[in-house]
């Protein structure tokens, strides 16, 4: 049967999803051009058509997968309720308990971006864009007079590296922590780091 014939923007993101899920199997130092086109039955040719080597679709599959990411954030930074509340929402979808898929993609590109300056330049802008999304909603709810806040960047900052961390711990070390624990430990911080009782984050 005749494969359907795709635009370049559809052929484009089925290249980007393979190239993702291939990377969550076998790593970005194993994977290679030729597994990405052997799952779509295509030719090496045709991905490198694309994406003219190894390194600029390993950065363009991160890109893919933060976009997507970054985009159910934004959504739920748009909703009309308390900074509070969208920013808890965020955090807890944002932890390694959470909705948000990936950490093993995130934790591989963290590893191969201490060799590879493309990746390490599009992982280290999408990792601006979270920590900015969340310090502008930080900030809105400071003005709003909900919490106090000085820094809301340092807050975004010190917010994500535990959340970081704690995806280190649960999917590279499978430690024995609790969702339940992982998901108190984010309110905990979420109530200390906006200066309000843990009980104000669900009111």
């Amino acid at each position: 049967m005749a494969r359907i014939r795709l635009s370049v923007a559809e052929r484009r993101e089925e290249l980007l999803r393979a190239a993702v899920e291939q990377i969550e199997v076998r790593g970005v130092s194993s994977v290679r051009i030729a597994d990405v086109a052997s799952v779509l039955g295509v030719s090496n040719a045709l991905v490198l058509y694309h994406f003219s080597s190894k390194e600029k679709l390993v950065a363009a599959a991160f890109a893919y997968a933060a976009e997507a990411d970054l985009a159910h954030l934004r959504k739920l930074m748009a909703r009309r309720t308390s900074a509070v509340r969208r920013l808890r929402a965020a955090v807890r979808w944002y932890a390694p308990t959470g909705q948000a898929k990936g950490w093993r993609l995130w934790i591989e590109g963290w590893a191969a971006a201490l060799r590879d300056p493309v990746l390490r330049e599009v992982a280290g802008d999408l990792d601006q864009q979270w920590k900015a999304e969340l310090a502008e909603v930080i900030e809105e709810g400071a003005a709003a007079g909900e919490f106090h806040c000085d820094d809301p960047v340092s807050v975004a900052w010190r917010l994500t590296a535990l959340l970081d961390g704690l995806a280190v711990q649960t999917t590279s070390y499978r430690g024995p922590l609790s969702r339940s624990t992982m998901l108190r430990w984010t309110d905990e911080a979420l109530a200390r780091e906006l200066g309000i009782a843990q009980a104000a984050l669900t009111s």
